[in-house]
């Protein structure tokens, strides 16, 4: 019997003087179930304001005392219980087992045990209705189904992770498929969400994520990367602390939404590229945004467009370009820090210091102590190095700065014969051969030591003698020998006239 139906019996037996059988016929129970209340309320003695200012169990346990027999099993300590059950692996049947053994016969059964427990626990989840402003937040989440899509040329089965995010006011809602839940489509993804909106909200609301999270917890700390996307954009990301959905629970709602109108409707497809699933969730979007509501006026775009559209902030000029922030490393004595195999310079004045290394697809930038201190264009030449000279320190700058166009304008300055020694150097060798280039350096030291003309003689000899090595002009120099007269090769006229001489005719002639 309904508790509204006792009342009403209870009321007319002690306020009217009908017979017992013409209150069954009103209420429609049997006339034996009146006569029971009627002698129980005349052992009671009790007047109807009384037992009508009682709630209903008070109603129940005033009329029928004995029927409450809770005191007859004992209860167990269910705030242990929930607390037990939070532990991994636990069960409920396992705890109702050890309650069972200490108290035996007493004891409730494990189906009257288990919804006790849901009935307490029903008590502890209680949700508050939350207030969403218009423009304030986006609700993000990945969904757990995936669609599968297939490589045409090799065959190769991948999974497309769905991306959903669900404005708080309107729950005006941006789906989209990404190749994977890494950081550079998780980035992709919102910049393609701030287009779908048209603007930016004040707080991104994400899940704990690596892509997102870098340590969850009391303090949070945010990827390098979404920081400073939303700093970009200028917004705020709030992450929903773990293990509480109910702090995203309009995500979670958009999750349950778009794989019942979307996911499961293209499941039923054949994908060969994520940029197809894409074009096949647009126009189910559409019209899932466009369902009326069941309890609301209008419907997700209407409101968006109403409420949303003119409080969100507005886009940037350009959308955020993906960058990756590598760990601080630790600047070697060359001042060259290796990026994907391949080394980047920065300022000498670094070395032993930690920097930073910002990595987008066309640039490699260096920040240390939060300031940008090397700008590269991005190479794909693995092993190779990319220097930039103001980079280097003066005695390297100079090293590296020798070329044999320098070397020869230094010699013309000292003669034709330097000219012709330096030019030997790099005969059959490269511009910047660093034979060529040692020598011509340590041939300006000489001239430095012993002076220009000495250093011109010097190379004069050397090429007489065909020996165009350093070391001759050095021995040169410390021998002087270019202090000495040149000797003129003779010839056949300077020779005496001597019987014995035969002259070059005799070794040209065929009767020798």
């Amino acid at each position: 019997m309904q508790m509204h139906t006792l009342r009403d019996i209870v009321r007319t037996l002690l306020t009217s003087r009908y017979s017992n059988r013409r209150i069954a016929a009103l209420y429609q129970v049997s006339p034996n179930t009146v006569r029971t209340y009627r002698k129980r309320l005349v052992a009671l003695n009790i007047s109807w304001p009384v037992l009508q200012a009682l709630d209903d169990d008070e109603l129940r346990r005033t009329l029928w005392p004995e029927a409450d027999t809770a005191s007859l099993h004992p209860v167990p300590d269910w705030p242990q219980v929930h607390k037990q059950m939070q532990v991994r692996h636990q069960t409920l049947l396992q705890l109702w087992e050890e309650y069972r053994l200490n108290h035996r016969y007493k004891a409730y059964s494990y189906s009257q045990f288990t919804h006790l427990y849901r009935q307490f626990v029903a008590h502890l989840d209680i949700s508050m209705r939350q207030t969403h402003f218009a423009g304030e937040a986006i609700y993000i989440d990945f969904a757990g189904d995936t669609l599968k899509w297939t490589e045409p040329n090799t065959g190769q089965e991948h999974l497309a992770q769905i991306y959903v995010a669900v404005l708080g006011c309107s729950q005006y809602t941006f789906a989209c498929a990404c190749e994977s839940q890494q950081l550079e489509h998780w980035i992709d993804a919102h910049n393609r969400m701030f287009m779908f909106y048209g603007g930016v909200a004040q707080v991104l609301i994400p899940d704990n994520l690596k892509s997102a999270v870098t340590r969850p917890g009391f303090d949070v700390q945010l990827n390098r990367t979404y920081q400073e996307m939303s700093q970009h954009y200028g917004c705020t990301i709030v992450p929903a602390r773990v293990r509480r959905p109910k702090d995203k629970s309009l995500a979670e709602i958009g999750v349950l939404l778009i794989t019942r109108w979307i996911i499961v409707v293209l499941k039923r497809r054949r994908f060969f590229s994520v940029t197809e699933i894409n074009e096949a969730i647009a126009p189910l979007l559409e019209a899932f945004n466009l369902r009326p509501f069941k309890r609301l006026p209008g419907c997700r775009r209407s409101r968006f467009l109403e409420l949303d559209k003119p409080a969100l902030q507005p886009l940037p000029t350009e959308p955020y370009t993906f960058a990756r922030w590598l760990a601080a490393q630790k600047v070697p004595t060359d001042y060259h820090i290796y990026i994907y195999q391949h080394a980047y310079s920065v300022p000498y004045q670094l070395v032993s210091e930690k920097v930073e290394a910002k990595v987008t697809h066309a640039t490699v930038a260096f920040y240390h102590k939060n300031r940008q201190v090397a700008l590269h264009v991005r190479s794909a030449d693995v092993g190779g190095c990319t220097t930039d000279p103001n980079h280097r320190p003066a005695s390297h700058r100079a090293y590296a700065e020798q070329h044999f166009t320098q070397f020869e304008q230094w010699a013309k300055s000292v003669g034709s014969f330097t000219t012709a020694w330096v030019k030997a150097q790099f005969t059959g060798r490269a511009a910047h051969s660093i034979a060529g280039n040692r020598a011509c350096s340590q041939l300006q030291q000489l001239a430095k030591q012993y002076g220009v003309a000495r250093t011109e003689a010097a190379c004069q000899c050397a090429c007489q003698i065909n020996s165009f090595s350093i070391s001759s002009v050095r021995s040169i120099l410390q021998c002087h020998l270019d202090q000495q007269p040149v000797e003129q090769p003779l010839c056949d006229e300077a020779l005496p006239i001597h019987s014995n001489v035969r002259g070059s005719s005799y070794y040209q002639s065929e009767a020798r």
